[in-house]
């Protein structure tokens, strides 16, 4: 009998249990806009980004990146002076949340990206890619249930080089 009420109780549980995961998995959609500085071997660029995204639960969530260059730089490259464009970066990340409050959450994201650019230097210019993986940490903040804020910081790890991004965004659920 003893047993019986254990095995009761349990499956009570669970049958209570499972909607609220199921809930708590349904997707929250979002998007962002901003802007982001990105330094890229010494040369320090602009850019605009933006970020379609899906949240499951609380905890985790998937997000695409796409950012086009708005200013470019100089910098020295093997002791020779290059402008430094970026035409586009485009990028995939799983993220893992952390709530603080009901409006701020921190985040940490890792994933994979890849940077088109164009590098020109005294009589000769070239277009090339560098990818590879990117990772980075952010916070963002929700004036209400839709629109809020977010900073983040990314490191792009690549066999040729590094950059790192520095981006403020807007960003709407939906």
């Amino acid at each position: 009998m003893k047993s019986l009420m254990i095995a009761a109780a349990s499956v009570a549980a669970l049958a209570i249990a499972a909607p609220a995961m199921a809930q708590d998995m349904t997707p929250t959609g979002y998007g962002s806009i901003g802007g982001a500085t990105i330094n890229a071997e010494g040369a320090d660029l602009g850019a605009v980004q933006g970020r379609v995204g899906a949240r499951f639960g609380q905890y985790f969530g998937v997000e695409g990146e796409l950012a086009g260059g708005v200013s470019d730089d100089s910098t020295n490259i093997g002791g020779v002076r290059a402008n430094v464009d970026l035409n586009y970066e485009v990028g995939a990340f799983a993220v893992g949340y952390l709530p603080v409050s009901p409006k701020v959450d921190l985040f940490a994201r890792v994933g994979y990206a890849k940077s088109d650019f164009d590098i020109s230097v005294p009589g000769a210019s070239a277009s090339g890619d560098v990818d590879g993986v990117a990772y980075g940490i952010g916070g963002q903040y929700f004036f209400n249930d839709k629109d809020g804020i977010r900073l983040d910081v990314t490191r792009h790890d690549t066999d040729n080089g590094d950059a790192d991004s520095v981006g403020l965004s807007y960003v709407r659920k939906f």
